[in-house]
């Protein structure tokens, strides 16, 4: 039986599901691939300073600890967020008293969740894949990385300006005699940041579900109060008014009434939601600090 707030699951809904999880996990192969793919080796100069940092051998968030803090801990906390906290639903669903239709409730939530989350990471894995491959850019320790042949350059140079007073080659990738492929295919991976684009993508999606599951709305979002049956959030600040509404929009007696009155959310709702923000942003800082992209 069709429950306001909670989808029937019907053939159609089941199939519309399906396709964006093949899709999700299409992309994630795709960007698997572009993975094992060498990347372009844009030619540089090895009297270039922006590509002579020292290579650092313990970076100081490892791939392993990127995975936990950008994956793991977003779909834990999706997870407790969703079965301890009260189902965001409309006004329609204070009829819903059944345990049985708020588990579904919370179930469906759970769900929309993680493909949510999981998308955004599709999309982030494959698109910087490609981006990565497609530049080529050199990394701030290109050159530790290489331990180029500077005895012999002019039989790598594709360009330069050698007959000048301190002048130079422009070189290929062929100068390097660095024997692990991997090591060097990764010094050129400078752009787009692998770590920052996924920290972002779980990060700033962790932001955005809990402002929406603890009812944090912009003041004057009538609409987003009266979506909301917990007393959080806008709400919280404007003493329910939404529920207190009688009147229709098309009521022209209705003017900036109680249901767009100014209710910013409290503080102690926004600052938890900046913690996910702070995370990302002191990840994307340690690949400027360990030498791996430039500012």
């Amino acid at each position: 039986m069709p429950v306001a707030g909670v989808p029937s699951l019907s053939g159609r809904l089941i199939a519309s599901y399906v396709l964006d999880w093949f899709i999700i996990i299409a992309l994630v192969g795709i960007g698997a691939g572009l993975w094992t793919v060498s990347p372009n080796r844009r030619p540089f100069t090895l009297t270039d300073p922006s590509i002579s940092f020292p290579f650092v051998e313990e970076e100081k968030v490892t791939t392993a600890t990127l995975f936990v803090v950008t994956v793991i801990v977003p779909l834990i906390l999706t997870f407790l967020a969703v079965i301890i906290l009260p189902p965001t639903h409309s006004p329609a669903y204070h009829a819903m008293t059944s345990k049985s239709l708020t588990w579904r409730r919370k179930i469906w939530e759970l769900h929309t969740a993680w493909l949510s989350l999981c998308l955004s990471f599709a999309l982030c894995f494959f698109f910087t894949q490609a981006m990565k491959n497609l530049f080529g850019k050199p990394r701030p320790d290109l050159l530790s990385r290489c331990d180029p042949d500077w005895e012999n350059q002019a039989d790598h140079a594709l360009g330069g300006y050698p007959q000048v007073l301190n002048g130079f080659y422009l070189v290929s990738a062929t100068i390097c005699r660095e024997t692990d492929q991997s090591k060097l295919d990764d010094g050129f991976s400078a752009f787009p940041s692998g770590h920052a684009t996924y920290s972002w993508a779980g990060m700033l999606y962790l932001t955005l579900f809990f402002a929406g599951k603890l009812g944090v709305t912009f003041p004057y979002s009538s609409r987003a109060s009266s979506n909301s049956a917990s007393p959080t959030g806008s709400n919280l600040r404007n003493g329910g008014a939404s529920q207190q509404t009688t009147t229709t929009p098309s009521d022209p007696t209705q003017t900036a009434g109680e249901s767009s009155q100014p209710a910013a959310p409290p503080l102690y709702l926004l600052l938890p939601l900046f913690i996910p923000l702070c995370v990302a942003v002191y990840i994307t800082s340690t690949r400027f600090s360990d030498f791996r992209h430039h500012p």
